[in-house]
């Protein structure tokens, strides 16, 4: 007996067969990207289920690499799309969620949400706000008597944005993940002519739906295991896929595990080569912790200033993106920010600075050097103590200097680990 959309097949061949279809029309660099797009288009089915829900980014070097051939699919297989070239106003993405989740296909936001573009911060704002649950903008709406009134208006839904190279601010790319599209020069895969494949897009689009449904109560409860580094704003882009891959089985869990090491790696190496930067903040504190000398616990708040910039001058030197050299006053004002620590007198007298008694448990609950047992470490240490932040997040490398705060030749090294 031949099967109909209304029958719900396994969940895994469902995934495969759309990662299939995607793989006909859809040339990536990488085919794990057809995965990604998979899981992501099945995700918007249930994104009341899990909580959050992921920025898409189509990205591409150049035009003709099928950025809007992929939101053309996503007409067909994700929940209630609705294709919008363009954005002209704040208030009309809101008015689009009104009367439920859709999902939000937006053609060209290297154009629409330009950094240039009058009012973009607002269309940021909620693209920034609705990809959690229960998110809302307030909106002026005509009331009877013909009186404004403010109402609340919903924003969660789930939006996948296709753009050659967007600039897109640093908090909407973390809240996204990333596709990238290459033109298909030798011609392998197939047109998307819709005259001819409608039908079928509609009816795979239907068994995803179906199979949504099938699975919508196991998904909503669902806890799952994600790879190690997987936490915070990562493991919410992130978990909303592997719920759906572990709710359909099959080798999708690992594709998904897989896809999450990809991106965390991803994310590593771009820091590592400065293509992104962490907070001024967190630099400070990473890098304060990196300078101070062992056996020390206050250092004058000026030996700070001094031996910062002697170890990282880009970031802090008059070479810096600042326009000028790191002062007390903007040293305190950074500490105080990521930490709530300010500088202090012991005893009332004498220079202000800091203390690393203080600073250490701040240090350790931004993962700064925090002890990692079993790995191996330096001689006498049970294990190693890792720069967790700088390992994963640097944006400098500087070699070490020996003289920095004042510390004369043998002397003990300055720049080592604080405990």
């Amino acid at each position: 007996m031949n099967a109909t959309v209304t029958e719900i097949p396994c969940g895994a061949d469902i995934l495969d067969d759309t990662e299939k279809w995607c793989g006909r029309f859809i040339a990536v660099p990488d085919d794990r990207d057809l995965s990604l797009l998979t899981l992501w288009a099945v995700s918007t089915h249930l994104a009341l289920e899990t909580y959050t829900t992921p920025r898409l980014l189509i990205d591409s070097t150049m035009p003709g690499s099928g950025k809007t051939t992929v939101l053309d699919h996503f007409q067909r297989l994700c929940h209630a799309p609705i294709q919008a070239a363009s954005l002209s106003s704040p208030a009309l993405l809101v008015r689009l969620l009104q009367n439920g989740i859709r999902t939000i296909c937006i053609d060209e936001v290297d154009r629409s949400l330009s950094p240039n573009k009058p009012g973009v911060e607002d269309l940021i704002g909620i693209l920034n706000s609705g990809y959690r649950r229960g998110a809302t903008r307030p909106v002026l709406v005509h009331a009877k008597g013909g009186e404004w009134v403010v109402k609340e208006m919903p924003t969660f839904a789930p939006v996948a944005m296709a753009g050659n190279s967007p600039r897109l601010p640093d908090d909407t790319r973390s809240r996204a993940i990333r596709v990238l599209l290459m033109p298909d020069l030798d011609g392998v895969i197939e047109d998307s002519d819709w005259e001819y494949i409608e039908d079928d897009a509609r009816a795979l689009g239907a068994r995803v739906a179906a199979f949504a449904d099938s699975v919508r109560e196991q998904v909503r409860t669902m806890k799952v295991d994600l790879p190690e580094g997987c936490i915070g704003r990562a493991k919410e882009k992130w978990r909303p896929l592997k719920r759906v891959a572990v709710a359909a089985g099959g080798h999708w869990p690992q594709i998904a595990d897989e896809l999450i090491e990809r991106d965390l790696a991803e994310t590593r190496a771009e820091r590592d080569a400065g293509l992104q930067q962490l907070p001024p903040g967190m630099v400070m504190m990473s890098d304060l912790h990196e300078l101070w000398p062992d056996g020390t616990d206050f250092v004058p708040t000026t030996e700070l200033v001094a031996g910062l910039i002697r170890h990282n001058p880009e970031y802090w030197g008059m070479a810096s993106a600042y326009g000028k050299a790191l002062t007390a006053t903007r040293l305190g004002k950074l500490v105080s920010q990521a930490s709530k620590v300010t500088s202090q007198r012991p005893g009332g007298r004498g220079p202000r600075g800091y203390s690393r008694a203080v600073l250490a448990p701040v240090w350790n609950r931004l993962g700064i050097g925090r002890l990692e047992p079993g790995a191996p470490g330096y001689p006498g240490a049970p294990g190693a103590q890792l720069h967790r932040v700088n390992r994963d997040n640097r944006v400098h490398q500087v070699e070490p200097d020996p003289l920095q705060l004042g510390a004369q030749p043998g002397s003990p090294q300055v720049g080592g680990d604080a405990a």
